[in-house]
């Protein structure tokens, strides 16, 4: 029989090597659902994962997917600061959508008027937003003892109703002929965020700041007395309070980054590819990044190329779905297999399996 032995240390070789296995059994199962629906899996395979980096179409393809990573990565930085201290956001969606809501607000408060001052001013609005929104779950931890998972969670249901509304009402393009919607930001420049090289490469201030971020982040995490707390609240909260470490104080802190950087993301997001405040705004970036933070392992720098990997499984999946057929609810539980077999896996990184025998 088999059972779970404790291991001394952690395993680096799975520490590292679980995002590899848990990747290439995504693709064995996944193939396997593509070749029970009917479809030739090596072909969605390829699809998903070759097409959009050397396909006929890359050119384009290889900007969408800088579009795709710079929201999961700027998101699953945040989570990473939380989720390393123990603590655990898992209503970044709702975070995400109201950074959209509120930096758009001031960017259509001020329409047509034409300043270079605009767009920085949505940015901080959109940081508020998702900071504000946040915050909700950090004070009824803090305060009331709360769960924070379960908040934040229901939290996400708010903001949909929230941009719902936004999209119908108090934010609605006036002369949009009845249509739900803002006004779109592309047509108003002040407000834009557009491709910065050329039109097409994908790389808009979102991007960018994604990258700087995750630099930032990674600076924090290893050389600063911040990240050092985090850290240790994580692994071990009783000595963390020997050493001085407030827990509600991390709690706000962690919350507040984690809801600032996703505000940012949705505000980048509902100026630059999306274009505009509608119903169907957000698409789950807020939930993938938690698949991104873990597939990164919690690392900064390896959060930039899980959201490189999960931005490929959006581009390739829209692809498989048009050209091949594909129900964009397959693509989905492709994702969410990538997630169960990474945190599966990752029991491997704290315990071995030991083959006993019965009455031993």
């Amino acid at each position: 029989m088999l059972r779970l032995e404790k291991r001394p240390n952690p395993s680096k070789f799975w520490l590292y090597g679980t995002p590899v296995v848990a990747v290439v059994l995504t693709m064995i199962v996944g193939g396997a659902l593509f070749a029970f629906m009917g479809k030739n899996p090596v072909e969605v395979i390829r699809t998903i994962f070759w097409e959009p980096l050397f396909g006929e179409f890359a050119f384009y393809l290889r900007g969408q997917l800088l579009v795709k990573a710079g929201p999961l990565i700027l998101i699953a930085i945040g989570l990473a600061l939380g989720f390393k201290a123990g603590i655990w956001n898992i209503g970044a969606e709702g975070q995400y959508i109201m950074g959209a809501i509120c930096g758009a607000a001031v960017g259509l408060a001020v329409y047509p008027t034409e300043s270079r001052w605009i767009y920085p001013a949505m940015v901080i609005a959109g940081a508020f937003g998702g900071w504000a929104w946040a915050m909700i779950p950090a004070i009824l931890k803090t305060r009331f003892q709360t769960n924070e998972i379960l908040v934040s969670l229901m939290l996400v249901y708010v903001a949909q109703t929230i941009l719902a509304k936004a999209s119908t009402g108090f934010l609605k393009n006036p002369e949009g002929m009845g249509f739900p919607g803002s006004r779109n930001f592309s047509s108003y420049p002040a407000a834009s965020n557009p491709d910065l090289i050329f039109p097409g490469s994908g790389l808009h201030w979102g991007g960018v700041t994604a990258l700087v971020v995750a630099v930032v982040a990674w600076v924090l995490l290893s050389r600063h007395i911040i990240g050092f707390q985090i850290k240790l609240s994580g692994q071990a909260p009783r000595a963390a309070r020997f050493h001085g470490v407030n827990p509600s104080k991390l709690v706000v802190l962690c919350m507040g980054i984690s809801g600032g950087l996703a505000g940012l993301a949705g505000l980048f997001e509902v100026t630059g590819p999306a274009g505009q405040i509608s119903i169907d705004f957000n698409v789950g970036y807020g939930f993938t990044a938690i698949i991104v933070a873990f597939l990164g392992r919690l690392n900064p720098i390896g959060i930039v190329f899980a959201g490189i990997l999960m931005a490929l499984t959006y581009v390739g999946g829209e692809m498989a779905s048009t050209n091949l057929g594909l129900p964009s609810a397959a693509i989905q539980v492709f994702q969410g297999m990538l997630l169960f077999f990474l945190l599966g896996i990752d029991v491997l990184t704290n315990f071995r399996i030991r083959t006993f025998m019965g009455g031993k």
